[in-house]
């Protein structure tokens, strides 16, 4: 992904790493996991629901400190981390379905938007050191 294509625009630079659309989509599946697990049991309050908040939290961080980093290698480690705690938001999402903590509607909206940050996510993380972008 092209640093102009992460803004959606032609000209925009990415400056920040809250300009990075990659960051701009696990954020707002962050706020919604937690606004989604204020529902679930409180005897989850130590389990799933820290497990599923703190994997959608990981996310984010590791965007952010991944663009903060000089080296492409590094920024590379990074974005992966940010797949891999993605993907266990994705497992983690399944099991509250399947547990029947989240309606199959409220999932499937989750999910599609788990997917959508994974593409957006990956496309970052192929892109980064093969171009002059700088995140």
């Amino acid at each position: 992904m092209a640093n102009n294509e992460s803004r959606g625009t032609n000209n925009a630079k990415i400056a920040k790493f809250t300009d990075l659309r990659a960051w701009r989509l696990a954020h707002d599946l962050a706020i919604e996991i937690y606004m989604v697990t204020k529902k679930f049991p409180k005897d989850e309050q130590f389990g799933l629901t820290s497990q599923i908040r703190r994997a959608a939290v990981s996310i984010t961080s590791n965007i952010a400190e991944g663009f903060s980093r000089s080296s492409s290698e590094d920024k590379k480690h990074f974005y992966t981390i940010a797949l891999g705690s993605l993907t266990e938001v994705q497992s983690q999402l399944l099991i509250a379905k399947d547990i029947g903590y989240i309606i199959e509607e409220k999932f499937k909206n989750l999910a599609e938007k788990s997917v959508d940050t994974h593409k957006v996510l990956n496309g970052l993380r192929m892109s980064t050191g093969r171009s002059s972008i700088n995140a």
